[in-house]
């Protein structure tokens, strides 16, 4: 992670997504940029919160691990969205992993400096209720559609969330972000069971894959098979 202070691309970033009047001006100097490169840990669970971050750019995965070690996925975040608003409203450390699915930029800023200057500013008190009562409403359709469809749906909606671009590729490197065994819990099932689905996948001409790739050969069918792209807002 790249950590910075510049000014100007603040202002910029911040005018972009319409966040002009969110932080107040005296809030503003302790702003930090902080750039994150695929595969790295913006948070992880369990861990002491005290950043809030906004991503400005790129894409993030949220994910939740077991007491027996078994990750579920939530979903995939693009901007703008916030990462460690509900612990910094209830105190708590982080309830979720969050990881960088592609080079990703997030403002961050330390708790100690909203408790200072945020918490008597009102803009930025009710982005904050927006951002918290928004993701309740999605993680409630979530949860029910993530259980009541099969793995064929979840993996196809996977791909199409963490593939590269046009070209459609997914990466299964580096180990720590794309292996399948990973994917599997990540989905809610087996590795064997997997396999059947990316060769099934294969067979029907959706995806190729090859040493350390999935490649996307048909994104339309793919679409189809996801019924909608479920990891992804």
């Amino acid at each position: 992670m790249k950590e910075s202070r510049d000014p100007e691309r603040l202002r910029s970033l911040i005018r972009e997504h319409q966040m002009e009047h969110v932080f107040p001006e005296e809030l503003e100097p302790h702003l930090l940029l902080c750039e994150y490169e695929q595969g790295e840990s913006i948070c992880k669970q369990g861990e002491t919160a005290e950043y809030l971050y906004v991503l400005v750019g790129g894409k993030i995965k949220v994910f939740t691990t077991s007491p027996e070690g078994r990750a579920l996925i939530l979903s995939f975040k693009t901007p703008l969205e916030v990462i460690g608003d509900i612990e910094y409203i209830q105190g708590n450390p982080f309830i979720n992993t969050v990881q960088a699915v592609m080079p990703s930029t997030m403002v961050a800023v330390h708790h100690r400096w909203l408790n200072k200057y945020g918490q008597s500013h009102p803009p930025l008190l009710q982005f904050l209720l927006q951002i918290v009562t928004r993701k309740f409403y999605i993680k409630s359709n979530f949860m029910s559609f993530n259980l009541m469809h099969p793995v064929e749906v979840r993996l196809a909606s996977y791909l199409l969330s963490v593939s590269q671009g046009d070209s459609g590729a997914f990466a299964t490197d580096p180990p720590d972000v794309f292996q399948l065994s990973d994917i599997a819990n990540l989905l809610g099932t087996s590795y064997r069971h997997l396999n059947r689905v990316i060769h099934k996948f294969c067979k029907d001409g959706l995806i190729e894959r090859r040493r350390g790739i999935i490649l996307i050969k048909n994104r339309e069918k793919l679409f189809e098979v996801a019924g909608g792209n479920i990891y992804e807002e």
